[in-house]
């Protein structure tokens, strides 16, 4: 996998702080995608957006997970 790869070569500290990045991120795109699934309601188009919204943030909290959780003491 890429990604789990990228992380591997980088330094523990630089890994911490893209994790936090990638966490913030995820959250940010949750927000978007929670605001997108309300706003669907009257407009049908937005379920794209909520979709992908979430998927992306499903995503960004992944590497974020990984980032943090692999990175040593």
């Amino acid at each position: 996998m890429i990604s789990a790869s990228f992380l591997s070569l980088r330094p523990p500290g630089q890994r911490r702080a893209l994790g936090a990045l990638f966490l913030v991120l995820a959250l940010m795109l949750a927000g978007v995608a929670t605001a997108a699934a309300d706003a669907a309601r009257h407009e049908a188009r937005l379920v794209v957006i909520a979709f992908a919204a979430g998927a992306l943030a499903l995503w960004l909290a992944l590497l974020a997970f990984r980032a943090l959780r692999n990175s040593p003491s």
